[in-house]
């Protein structure tokens, strides 16, 4: 028996997708989560085989809390969701440790199939998300996407480095490399620049 965390802000979909798998006899739902912050809570509490959660949530987004939640429980066997496989996204996540990636899209029959596998100790990429992962002209280093994807969500420069525990002036440091590596004027210009070519 399979037990699974689903985390999804989309109701109907999370809904759906929890009454499908119940219905596999190897499959158990231990809980549901609409949001990031109640996914870290639930899956510490429930410690699942597997947390299958989506990429985009408000608040607390899927990388977030996989962040979270690998530093409460490093074998957490995760998959994750998405409707846009963003080449950085998809490399932080597998940095994270995230080991299966699929389509929002997908069947059931095909997330079934992937959690037993993920279950089993194998990983999982599905081919539409692979393929855009290895379409990547992206010029930033890591930590400069870092601290553009914190720029992106609104905050300032000291909490930036509070939040990626590095000193205001390396983030400056990072942000005026990315600056002069899109052409952009100001830090804010950067990070909408990096997220329209898909890089964050």
């Amino acid at each position: 028996m399979t037990t699974v965390v689903l985390a999804d802000d989309e109701a109907l979909l999370r809904k759906a997708l929890a009454a499908l798998l119940a219905l596999e006899d190897r499959i158990t739902v231990l809980a549901e989560a609409e949001d990031g912050a109640s996914a870290v809570r639930a899956t510490l509490e429930h410690r699942p085989d597997v947390l299958v959660i989506d990429l985009e949530m408000p608040g607390v987004d899927g990388l977030g809390a996989v962040e979270q939640i690998r530093r409460a429980r490093p074998q957490q066997v995760i998959l994750m969701l998405t409707r846009h496989a963003r080449p950085g996204v998809l490399r932080k996540a597998l940095r994270l440790g995230v080991r299966g990636f699929a389509s929002k899209s997908a069947e059931p029959a095909h997330l079934t199939e992937i959690i037993h596998a993920l279950h089993e100790g194998r990983r999982w990429i599905d081919p539409d998300v692979s393929a855009l992962a290895v379409v990547d002209d992206c010029p930033l280093t890591e930590r400069e996407i870092d601290v553009l994807r914190a720029t992106g969500e609104g905050y300032s420069v000291v909490d930036i480095a509070t939040r990626l525990h590095l000193a205001q002036g390396t983030v400056r440091n990072y942000l005026s490399h990315a600056m002069q590596k899109t052409q952009t004027r100001t830090r804010h210009e950067a990070a909408r620049y990096a997220r329209e070519h898909d890089w964050l």
